[in-house]
Order: C-alpha cells, then structure tokens, then sequence
C-alpha cells in the first residue's frame, strides 16, 4: 500500500468509503431515483421560456407569456423532487403532484421543456408512487412478543 509522508492516503480511502456506504444506506431508504428525476424536470422547464439563444446571429428566444406559468411549475417540480428525498413518508402526495404538475407543464410551458422536463417528470412521478419503503427483517421471539404474566400464588397457568 503506497501511502505519502504523512500517511493519509490509508484514512482518506476509509473515509471515502464510509461516506459511500452511508449514501447507499441513506439512498436505499427513500424514493431516491424518483427525487432526481423530478428535480431534473424542473431545470428544463425553467429553462426554455427564458434561454436567449443565437445561432448564427439571428437572436433566437423562446419567451412567451407562459413564462410565469413555467416558472412556477419549475419551482415545484424541483421542490416535490426535494421533497421525495427529505421527506419520504409524502411520497404519494409528491408523486401524484408532479404527475399533474408535469401534464399541465405540456401546454403551459413550451411542451413541457421541449419533452424534456414532460418525460423526466412522468418517470419521476411514476416511480414515486410506486416506491415501497424496504422491509426490515428484524429477528422476533416468541418471548418478546408475549409479554411475562404474573401468575397468583396458588393458580397455574392456562395449559400447564
């Protein structure tokens, strides 16, 4: 193992990958994949009304009234991909939301950011509403599913 003078190489591996380790186990438990498609449907959105392109020096720009409409809509599409993340048990509620926020985004908003933010938004919302959280499997015994009785003195238990 090649470490350098002061031997830090060894630690910043470990530390790199606990860090991995920890998103992996921070990813696992919420509706991660859903939260970054989303949020990414949101940038093409808020993008086109108010991109000023050129080609070939001719000023292209794609504004339009719907400006504050696709604005709005951007917003809260990165704001439910957010919300997919930091509040997982809202996950229906998100999804469902940005399923709607998504189609209204086709006529409001330049055709949903070009198809772009219309497809990403549909993956994102689908796969929300249909994330399940993950089944812990925690060992159980019998005895720690009945609670201890205390019996009187002089009587027996049931079935003893």
């Amino acid at each position: 193992m090649i470490t350098n003078l002061f031997g830090r190489r060894p630690r910043l591996r470990v530390t790199a990958a606990r860090t991995r380790r920890g998103f992996r186990t921070w990813r696992g438990e919420r509706p991660f994949w859903a939260g970054l498609f989303t949020l990414m449907a949101g940038l093409p959105i808020l993008y086109w009304p108010y991109a000023h392109l050129d080609l070939g020096g001719i000023p292209l720009a794609m504004s339009t009234t719907s400006g504050a409409g696709a604005l709005i809509i951007g917003v809260l599409l990165i704001t439910l991909g957010l919300t997919h993340w930091y509040q997982p048990h809202l996950r229906v509620f998100a999804g469902i939301a940005t399923l709607l926020l998504t189609l209204v985004s086709f006529p409001v908003a330049n055709f949903g950011g070009l198809f772009l933010g219309l497809i990403t938004g549909l993956i994102g919302g689908s796969l929300a509403c249909s994330w399940t959280a993950p089944v812990t499997t925690e060992p159980s015994t019998a005895s720690a599913d009945r609670a201890p009785t205390a019996v009187p003195a002089g009587e027996s238990r049931p079935g003893s």
